[in-house]
């Protein structure tokens, strides 16, 4: 088997259980074939890593299988090889955590503050996987991929030298369907998009105490499905908006650029310090305004007050104020949807993205060719 010439990329989840990285990868390939690799390891131990090019790590665990032995990049798409939870979040005062990663301080995390599992054998095995994984990328020295200044600065803060640490902010492939800018016609149908997944993390509950805030002719549309569904269709019932509400279930291909068409803007009120959080830029390529959470990466995607809104997390009459503005500031709202599919195109197209990602490869085949 010959591997000259390819990178490969390695990742569990993307060999076997799909998803967000496995969606990454994927768009990847289309905008790198001349020079991406086909297979996706799984295990890199199943094969002589001195044959490779280059090793491109998106999981922290696929870091304990390295030996050093070819030029290999790591990307940190989300917090696990700081985190021990994986969440940097505290569900009991609902805030951000800004500890490092150490023993007492992601004790106390789990057990009094709500960051993941309360269960001991859990706790142990959350705290192990992070401590060994984090120990692995330090001693390996390989050059890092962080996603978000964000997330650059974590790794920093948990003994990363700045200098193994470069961010590459994500970019995704343009939708197939054709969208335009807000027309007024759509405007009028005063309808707002929330399209993810339904946990607790992703705010959706946060948005729906605003809603008897805002206009009462503004129709939510939701576009997801979560564990945390029962509870936020209760609330729902509780706050007497149903009637103002269309869950539709988990949404993909043309049902789903159908609700970013006809929405006015798409609402992202994560809770949790997003790494990147890609449905802003979703939202920019479908030519849509978006208010989100001031919180983790988020911010560094959206220029405030001209390609999107930002607000403070679980602060329910900013939120409203922010979706009232737009419903009743037509040009606003178009001129924020133009800006932001402006600055998607400038930024954050797969292809700008393949091209700092070569770049960061050949950074990474000369440093590992000097030792």
């Amino acid at each position: 088997m010959i591997f000259k010439n390819k990178i490969y990329h390695c990742s569990a989840s993307a060999a076997v259980a799909g998803g967000g990285i496995k969606t990454y990868i994927n768009g990847l390939y289309a905008a790198m074939p001349d020079t991406f690799a086909e297979e996706i390891i799984a295990n890199p131990l199943d094969y002589d890593q001195s044959h490779f090019q280059l090793l491109h790590i998106h999981e922290s665990n696929g870091l304990l299988h390295l030996r050093n032995h070819c030029p290999a990049v790591f990307t940190a798409h989300n917090h696990d090889v700081y985190c021990a939870s994986g969440s940097k979040y505290f569900t009991v005062t609902k805030s951000s955590c800004d500890r490092l990663l150490n023993g007492w301080g992601c004790t106390w995390g789990h057990f009094v503050d709500g960051c993941g599992s309360r269960r001991p054998p859990q706790v142990l095995k959350n705290w192990q996987r992070a401590i060994t994984e984090l120990n692995a990328l330090k001693k390996l020295e390989i050059l890092t991929i962080a996603n978000s200044e964000y997330v650059r600065s974590q790794l920093i803060a948990n003994g990363l030298p700045a200098s193994q640490v470069v961010t590459l902010r994500c970019g995704i492939a343009e939708p197939t369907s054709i969208h335009r800018e807000l027309t007024e016609e759509v405007h009028q149908q005063k309808r707002i998009l929330f399209a993810g997944r339904i946990v607790p993390d992703k705010g959706l509950d946060w948005l729906l105490k605003a809603m008897p805030l805002i206009d009462p002719q503004i129709q939510l549309d939701i576009a997801g499905d979560g564990w945390a569904m029962p509870k936020v269709f209760q609330l729902a019932e509780d706050l007497k908006i149903c009637d103002r509400i269309t869950w539709h279930g988990w949404c993909q291909g043309e049902k789903l650029e159908d609700l970013y068409r006809n929405s006015f803007a798409v609402i992202f009120p994560s809770v949790w310090p997003e790494p990147a959080g890609l449905v802003t830029l979703e939202a920019y390529v479908r030519f849509r305004a978006v208010i989100a959470s001031d919180v983790g990466g988020i911010p560094e995607h959206i220029q405030d007050g001209k390609t999107g809104v930002l607000v403070a997390p679980n602060q329910v009459e900013q939120l409203a104020t922010a979706i009232n503005e737009l419903a009743i500031n037509f040009d606003k709202a178009r001129v924020l949807g133009i800006a932001g599919n402006e600055l998607f195109h400038n930024e954050f197209t797969l292809a700008i993205h393949a091209q700092k990602l070569s770049e960061i490869y050949e950074l990474a085949i000369a440093q590992f060719n000097q030792k």
